[in-house]
């Protein structure tokens, strides 16, 4: 057990919990992190949330976390990023860094030399992933997406990594888990080179943060907390069994235009069911989506405004 943790410039004793702020290397940003170094020998969980500024959900659940946890009942070590993209949620920004424009989930493992979403990347892998037993990222639907909560694995991790993650998936109160053959991403990267089981949750979306669904998810985080021996908790919910995704499609547009969507998140379909469909600024129907098997609808956007290369529907099926 050590005596003492530190990320940058952030400290934690024994037994104690330790906040502030952690500087990206040579740049004025920085990420509001708590760590807590708890009184007992144990294993390292980094949890971050906030990857996407107005994923709102994920950032509050990782800020009251930071708060309520006490490291004398923790065995082990808890490391928390309130919010990796500050910049973003305060401009309120979807999606991406507002600095370079660059998707931070989309850039991992980093690169030091790199532009803003690059080093913090690199920040992340090297001060945080580098230190952890476990790693949970933690999302929330952006601003123009609605989902049912459902949960990320790497799919391209060693088998005994995949094994491990999709063991600790069906812990999660969600419906769903389903394969992620990225390998860029937050989790993807730590799974593949790190080897550290790792998942990416998703609960909220449409710019909203309801109690109900922060309560939710630190329901969830506490219970896999409990479930790694990091902390003592009995669940106060659990209403799903989650169910694995084997094949899913994610719909991007191919064309700018106006997007009109036939489906809601959760929502079963048929093979064939029109999804929806994108017009142009006249009004013309440009293209058509349609369900290629019998699925259900993870997330989908509620946008009237899509830009080519944006997401429009991701459906799997079990």
């Amino acid at each position: 057990m050590k005596k003492e943790i530190s990320i940058c410039n952030v400290t934690a004793k024994q037994g104690e919990k330790a906040q502030g702020f952690i500087n990206i290397l040579d740049t004025e940003t920085k990420m509001p992190i708590t760590i807590i170094n708890g009184q007992k020998e144990g294993k390292t969980v980094l949890i971050t949330a906030g990857v996407h500024g107005c994923e709102y959900p994920g950032i509050r659940t990782a800020i009251e976390l930071s708060q309520e946890i006490d490291p004398k009942e923790v065995s082990g070590n808890i490391i928390i990023v309130h919010l990796v993209n500050m910049e973003g949620f305060e401009q309120r920004r979807a999606a991406v860094m507002p600095q370079d424009n660059k998707n931070i989930l989309r850039v991992f493992p980093g690169d030091e030399n790199g532009t803003i979403s690059d080093k913090i990347a690199y920040v992340i892998t090297n001060e945080l992933i580098s230190k952890a037993d476990y790693y949970f990222d933690i999302h929330g639907g952006d601003l123009h997406e609605e989902l049912i909560p459902h949960i990320y694995y790497p799919a391209k991790a060693k088998k005994e990594v995949v094994n491990k993650c999709k063991e600790i998936a069906k812990h999660f109160n969600v419906g769903y888990y389903a394969p992620s053959n990225n390998i860029n991403g937050t989790f993807t990267s730590a799974a593949v080179n790190k080897d550290i089981p790792s998942l990416l949750i998703e609960r909220g979306g449409c710019g909203l943060c309801q109690e109900e669904e922060v309560n939710l998810y630190k329901d969830d985080i506490l219970n896999i907390l409990s479930v790694l021996n990091v902390i003592e908790y009995k669940r106060c919910h659990k209403d799903f069994t989650p169910e694995e995704i084997k094949y899913a499609i994610y719909l991007d547009a191919v064309k700018d235009g106006c997007w009109t969507c036939f489906v809601d998140a959760g929502q079963s379909v048929k093979k064939g069911d029109k999804l929806g469909v994108i017009s142009d600024y006249f009004g013309n129907i440009i293209d058509t989506y349609y369900a290629e098997f019998d699925s259900t609808v993870l997330y989908n956007t509620v946008a009237y405004s899509v830009p080519k290369g944006s997401s429009l529907v991701a459906y799997g099926r079990v």
